[in-house]
């Protein structure tokens, strides 16, 4: 085995939806399962939601054991993937302190994913300074643990550049104990962004857009049946834009070969499906009714697992519980070398 580890995780703010899934729980999964790593820490990261949500710590609280049970449905093994939570571990807020004097404010206040989601979250002047610093404390998490591969979203690779110049910066200044990570990003180009149902970019709970791992069938069957396509494909005899239309985006992101002997003998590939569409005589409910067949088919096991898990909530923290312990003993090895190399190890 390597001595490869990866750090990756989740924002504690609600129930996960398949954005999450399709950009980076699905490939946890795999990586977990291939075996091609010495370790996988996944941390929910309740520290970095009190950022956005300080005056509602009872939705990070709930929404921890929601993400925990999300985790376990899609198949992460707590006997291969130390999850853990974030807020549990000082030596994550320490690092992060420390980092912080090698970071100028304009740099950080210079990095397109946090400039974005201070505009998407309207914090105008009242923007907190826990928000604007987070890369920081997203450098500190990912170092602790000297990860190798952080998988990510698209949005995320700002981060993890800011990351890497604050490893390069503390191993220059003081001595190379800090590993640079490298992002991992998914294959599937339609898996790096999935859209809201409603066509727009970023699927969301506030946004009332999303489709949830623990979503029923029912209300699956409903989202995607509302969905946005194209508004030019009034009759089924229009010619349709494959580009832009959420559902062959979701297509995209969830259909395989073997989908079409199963629930759409028409045609043998989504090639040939789009190129019906593009030419008219396709009608968006036929394709609707195909994308919900794959999605009940994919979230299924999903929810069955979710609820099972969701019997004993007990034994969910006595494995985030164990699994926190494990991850602070990685982190407080970091921080004494770290300690050591800027000369602050006075008792040592």
């Amino acid at each position: 085995m390597s001595d490869k580890i990866i750090l990756t995780g989740d924002r504690p703010s609600g129930r996960l939806h398949i954005g999450h899934y399709v950009g980076s729980l699905r490939q946890r999964v795999t990586l977990q399962d291939a075996g091609t790593f010495k370790k996988i820490f996944i941390m929910i990261a309740d520290a970095q939601a009190l950022t956005d949500h300080f005056a509602d710590p009872a939705k990070v609280r709930a929404s921890v054991t929601e993400v925990a049970l999300d985790y376990l449905a899609v198949g992460l093994d707590p006997a291969r993937s130390t999850i853990f939570i974030q807020s549990q571990i000082p030596e994550l807020a320490e690092l992060t302190m420390y980092y912080m004097n090698l970071v100028s404010l304009a740099r950080v206040e210079r990095n397109p994913t946090v400039k974005t989601e201070i505009q998407q979250k309207n914090f105008g002047e009242g923007v907190p300074v826990g928000f604007v610093c987070y890369p920081v404390s997203q450098a500190a998490d990912i170092t602790a643990f000297k990860a190798t591969t952080v998988p990510v979203g698209e949005d995320q690779k700002p981060m993890l550049e800011q990351t890497r110049e604050i490893v390069r910066k503390f191993n220059d200044i003081y001595a190379p104990v800090l590993v640079e990570p490298k992002i991992l990003l998914s294959a599937n180009e339609a898996c790096l962004r999935l859209p809201g149902t409603d066509g727009k970019a970023k699927m969301s709970k506030s946004l009332g857009n999303a489709i949830y791992l623990s979503d029923s069938a029912d209300v699956i069957r409903e989202k995607i049946m509302s969905m946005y396509t194209d508004p030019t494909h009034i009759k089924v005899s229009d010619p349709g834009n494959v580009e832009g239309n959420t559902v062959f985006t979701y297509l995209d992101a969830f259909c395989r070969p073997e989908h079409f002997p199963l629930y759409f003998k028409e045609y043998d590939s989504l090639d040939e499906l789009k190129a019906h569409y593009r030419r008219g005589g396709l009608g968006d409910v036929k394709i609707k009714r195909f994308l919900n067949d794959i999605l009940q088919e994919e979230l299924a096991p999903i929810r069955a697992r979710r609820e099972i898990y969701a019997k004993d909530i007990p034994a969910l923290y006595d494995m985030l519980k164990k699994g926190t312990e494990q991850a602070k003993e990685t982190a407080a090895q970091t921080l004494t070398e770290v300690k050591h190399a800027m000369q602050i190890d006075y008792f040592s």
